[in-house]
């Protein structure tokens, strides 16, 4: 028997083979590593209060379409509050050119390019839809898009943490998290907060999907003054003696997501005190 393809479902099937195509190329040459959002998105965001957290250690799925759903996650990043304005600033718009095109001119000539290829694949109407729903969200988007994994049968349980040392002066404090998946995770996020004394929010997260199993993660704090902070361009983080609260978790979807797809596998609190 020959099966023909509809010309529209052709179409789809070879964007699709498109983007796929697209991301993979991006992912390996031009943000390699994406699989842990920790080290790199934390130094940048947080280098001005010497949060110097570094994820040490993580496994992931080690699948192609992990690669592809995190350059999806990057772009989502760099993308979805600027196509959001532009959205919003009533700019004409008649087709998916239009739309990635203004977003090209305020970012970049790639961004723009797998908006294009994104928007093409499910139709303008529905990547504005896509859009507007995710409000703001990257793995929902992505999810939306059929781009990053969904479990909704997924489970995790944290069986261990601990911080070293429990007690000491300012300088270096390691975290490390086990815990374990029967059913595997949908895409989310491994996730440590850090309750400052004067409230300067120091936070990292990994972006992931696990397959069932156990698995690691650490985090390594230079909780110390910077001397390159500029207080007048931002907060400082000084890391005064006291108790610090600390909150590690495991996440379906972003932490603290009321969107479908998301909520809370399992979190832990523990401390540490700065003794001077």
């Amino acid at each position: 028997h020959v099966i023909v393809l509809g010309h529209s479902f052709a179409r789809k099937v070879a964007l699709r083979m498109k983007v796929y195509l697209v991301l993979w190329l991006i992912a390996s040459l031009v943000v390699p590593g994406l699989a842990s959002r920790n080290s790199v998105s934390l130094t940048k965001s947080y280098t001005k209060n010497t949060a110097e957290l570094t994820a040490v250690q993580a496994q992931g799925c080690g699948k192609v379409s992990d690669e592809l759903c995190n350059v999806c996650l990057q772009f989502a990043d760099n993308a979805i509050n600027i196509l959001l304005n532009i959205i919003l600033d009533d700019v004409v718009v008649t087709g998916c050119g239009d739309l990635c095109g203004a977003l090209a001119s305020r970012t970049n000539k790639l961004t723009g390019e797998v908006c294009d290829i994104l928007c093409v694949l499910v139709g303008l109407d529905e990547f504005i839809k896509i859009i507007q729903k995710a409000d703001l969200d990257p793995i929902y988007y992505c999810e939306l898009l059929d781009v990053c994994a969904i479990n909704d049968h997924g489970d995790a349980k944290i069986t261990n943490t601990s911080v070293v040392p429990k007690s000491g002066p300012q300088g270096e404090f390691d975290f490390t998290m086990l815990f374990t998946t029967v059913n595997g995770t949908g895409t989310g996020e491994l996730v440590i907060e850090i309750d400052t004394l004067d409230g300067i929010p120091v936070e990292d997260g990994e972006i992931d999907c696990k397959s069932p199993g156990s698995y690691q993660v650490g985090w390594k704090l230079n909780a110390q003054p910077n001397p390159d902070c500029d207080p007048t361009q931002g907060p400082c983080e000084m890391w005064y003696p006291g108790v610090y609260n600390v909150t590690l978790a495991v996440c379906y979807g972003e932490c603290g997501s009321k969107h479908p797809h998301s909520g809370i596998y399992d979190e832990v609190h523990l401390s540490f005190t700065i003794t001077g």
